[in-house]
C-alpha cells in the first residue's frame, strides 16, 4: 500500500498526540517503522545520548520517491485506510504522525531505496522539507536526526544527562529485541558498540540481553485457551529482583504496560515472592486484533481489551502451570502469618490476651504483612524511646541459639530474644555508613576470582556505584565492555553471595526509591540485608557472643534499617504471670 493522507474523519478518531518526548521515543518510532517494513537487521547509532545524533538504519523494504516525500507529512501512512482498519491493526505504527513530529523538533534526513533498486533522499529543517532527490541504493532505509529540540530550547532543557538518555534507548531496544528475537539489533554509542545481537531463539536472546545464566533459570510459558495463545518464559526464584525492571508483556509483539495483567503474573507467584519483590517474565499475548484496541494512547503502550478479566484469568492460570513444580515444593505461607496474629502479645499490656481480633473481611496476605510491619515498628519505637528500661548490654556467658534463628539470653529483669539476621543487618548497615565516610571495610580475597556479566544499563549503573562497592570491601576490575572480575568480597559476607549483593545494590541505584534519608543509607541497607547471616544459619557460642557485643556497640540496637525489631524482651514479672505465680 502506498503512503497516503488519512481522511478527516479518520484523523479525528485517532488517539493522536506528541510522540517525541526524548531520544528513546525517537528511536522507538523509527524502529517500529523498520520492523513494519520487514527489516531483519537494524542498527541504532547515538551520539551524546541522542542530544546530538540519532541514526536508525535497516534492511527493510524501503520507500519509493513518491512515498518518501509523503512520509514526512502529518497524517500520512500506508498502514490504515478506513475506520474499520483501526479495529484490526496488525502493524506497530499506524497514525502517520511520527516522522512529521520528529521533523518539527529536529533536523532530519531520510535516505531510502525500495525493491526496484531506486534510491532517494529528503532533508527536513525547521519543519520544512526539501524536494526528494536521487540517492545511492542502500538496501533499506536510514533516518538521521540531529540536534533534537534545538528549535525548542524549553523542551531541550528537560532532557537528562547523555548517560541517562542512553539507558532509555537501551531499554527500548531491549524490548524490541525480546519481541523480535529473529531480528538482529545493534547499538553504537559515541562510536562504541554497546549491544549487538544476531537472529536467535527467544531463550538465547534473553541470555544475550541480560546474562548468560538466565536461560538456566527460565520456565517456558506455552499454552492456548480458545483463541488466545500465550508464549514466552517466566523466571524462577533466582531471577527475582527488588525493582520492577525485568517484566516484559507484549500484545501481538507490541510492548504494553498493563497493571492488571502484571498483577496476574504476580498473583501466580504469590506463594513464592514477598511484597517488594519482582519476578522476571517475557510473555507475548497473541490475541485476535478485533478483540483489542491499541488506539488508546499516543505512545501506544496502553491498550484496551474486549474482555480484560478473561485475559487476566487465562494468563494467571498459564503462569501458575509453568511454576507448578516450584509451588508444589513449598509449604503454605498462610500459617506463619496466622500464627503471628494469634500468638500472645508480649507488649500489648494484657498478658492474658491470646490473639488480636480484626473486624470486617479477612485480610489479604499483603495487608497482613503491612500490619505485621506496623506492629513491629511500633514496638521498636517503644523500645527505643524507653531505653532507660532496656538493657544497654546483654550478659553473654549463658547464651543459646533457638531454631537457628534467634539468640536467647538471660538478663537480670527476665529474658531477651534477638533475631540474628536483623541484628547482623543493623551491624553491617552502620559499619557500611562509616566506611562510606572514612575507612573501608575489610575484604577477603577470593581463591578463584569470579567474572560477572551485566546488561548495558546495569553496567553503566555499576560504574556509578563502584566507589561505594570498594568502600564496603569489594575489589573488582573491569573485564570487558559489560563485565567485571571480582577479586575480593567483604569479609563479613558469605562466599557465593557477591552476584546477588551487587545486583541488589544496582537495583537500588536504578530504582531511586525515597524510603531512606540519603542515597548512601539506601545502598548500606541494601548491602546489609543481602550480606547478613540468615535465619537457618548455625552459630557457635563465640559467634553469638561477638554478634551481641557488636550489636550493642551500634547507635540503634533495637531495630533494623527497615524498621523491624531486633530484640524482644520478656520481663520476669510477665513470666511469673504466664505461670500464674502471684
Amino acid at each position: 500500500m502506498m503512503i497516503q493522507p488519512l481522511s478527516e474523519d479518520l484523523r479525528n478518531k485517532i488517539s493522536a498526540g506528541e510522540v517525541v518526548e526524548r531520544p528513546a521515543s525517537v528511536v522507538k518510532e523509527c524502529v517500529e517503522n523498520s520492523l513494519d517494513a520487514g527489516a531483519t537487521d537494524i542498527t541504532v547509532i547515538i551520539k551524546k545520548g541522542g542530544h546530538h545524533l540519532i541514526q536508525v538504519s535497516d534492511n527493510g523494504a524501503g520507500m519509493s520517491q513518491e512515498d518518501l516525500g509523503a512520509s514526512v507529512l502529518r497524517y500520512h501512512t500506508s498502514k490504515i485506510e478506513s475506520i474499520d482498519d483501526l479495529f484490526s491493526i496488525d502493524t506497530l505504527g499506524f497514525r502517520g504522525e511520527a516522522l512529521a513530529s520528529i521533523a518539527s523538533v529536529a533536523e532530519m534526513k531520510i535516505v531510502s531505496s525500495n525493491m526496484n533498486h531506486q534510491g532517494a533522499e529528503i532533508i527536513v529543517k525547521n519543519g520544512i522539507a526539501s524536494s526528494v532527490a536521487p540517492a545511492p541504493e542502500i538496501g533499506g532505509t536510514e533516518i538521521t536526526i540531529r540536534n533534537l529540540f534545538s528549535n525548542t530550547p524549553a523542551r531541550k532543557k528537560f532532557l537528562k544527562t547523555p548517560r541517562t538518555e542512553m539507558r532509555k534507548v537501551v531499554d527500548v531496544i531491549r524490548r524490541f529485541g525480546l519481541a523480535y528475537p529473529e531480528v538482529a539489533f545493534k547499538i553504537i554509542s559515541d562510536e562504541k558498540e554497546i549491544l549487538s545481537v544476531l537472529p536467535e531463539s527467544l531463550e538465547e536472546r534473553i541470555d544475550a540481553l541480560f546474562d548468560p545464566t538466565y536461560s538456566d533459570n527460565l520456565r517456558p510459558v506455552n499454552f492456548s485457551k480458545g483463541d488466545f495463545v500465550f508464549t514466552g518464559f517466566v523466571g524462577n526464584l533466582n531471577l527475582v529482583r527488588s525493582r520492577p525492571s525485568e517484566q516484559f508483556l507484549f500484545l501481538n509483539r507490541r510492548f504494553i504496560k498493563d497493571r492488571l495483567l502484571n498483577s496476574a503474573v504476580y498473583s501466580a507467584y504469590e506463594a513464592l515472592v514477598k511484597r517488594g519483590e519482582y519476578p522476571f517474565f517475557v510473555i507475548n499475548l497473541i490475541i485476535p486484533a478485533d478483540q483489542v484496541d491499541v488506539n488508546v494512547h499516543p505512545m501506544k503502550t496502553e491498550v484496551r481489551f474486549q474482555d480484560e478479566w478473561r485475559v487476566y484469568h487465562v494468563l494467571k492460570s498459564g503462569v501458575k502451570d509453568a511454576l507448578q513444580d516450584l509451588l508444589d515444593t513449598l509449604p503454605s505461607f498462610d500459617k506463619p502469618f496466622d500464627s503471628f496474629f494469634q500468638r500472645p502479645s508480649s507488649y500489648d499490656g494484657d498478658p492474658g490476651q491470646s490473639s488480636i481480633q480484626f473486624s470486617g473481611a479477612p485480610m489479604s496476605q499483603n495487608e497482613k504483612e503491612y500490619q505485621t510491619l506496623q506492629r513491629a515498628k511500633s514496638y521498636a519505637s517503644q523500645l527505643a524511646e524507653g531505653r532507660e528500661n532496656s538493657p544497654t548490654t546483654i550478659p553473654t556467658e549463658n547464651i543459646w541459639q533457638i531454631h537457628h534463628k534467634y539468640i536467647l539470653s538471660e538478663i537480670s529483669s527476665g529474658l531477651v530474644m534477638i533475631d540474628q539476621h536483623v541484628a547482623h543487618e543493623r551491624v553491617l548497615f552502620e559499619e557500611a555508613l562509616i566506611a562510606f565516610e572514612s575507612t573501608s571495610m575489610a575484604s577477603q580475597t577470593l581463591l578463584f576470582p569470579e567474572q560477572l556479566d551485566f546488561s548495558p544499563d546495569e553496567f553503566d549503573a555499576l560504574l556509578d556505584v563502584l566507589p561505594y562497592l570498594e568502600k564496603i570491601g569489594f575489589k573488582v576490575k573491569k573485564q570487558g565492555d559489560s563485565s567485571i572480575r571480582v577479586e575480593a568480597i567483604p569479609s563479613e559476607m558469605g562466599w557465593g553471595m557477591e552476584k546477588s549483593v551487587i545486583r541488589d545494590i544496582i537495583d537500588h541505584f536504578l530504582n531511586n526509591r525515597k524510603e531512606y534519608s540519603s542515597f548512601q543509607e539506601g545502598l548500606a541497607a541494601s548491602f546489609a540485608c543481602k550480606a547478613a547471616i540468615k535465619a537457618g544459619d548455625s552459630l557457635t557460642k563465640e559467634e553469638m557472643q561477638e554478634l551481641v557485643n557488636r550489636l550493642f556497640a551500634t547507635n540503634h540496637p533495637y531495630y533494623c534499617p527497615h524498621g523491624r525489631p531486633i530484640i524482644v524482651q520478656m520481663s520476669l514479672e510477665e513470666l511469673d504471670k504466664r505461670f500464674e505465680r502471684h
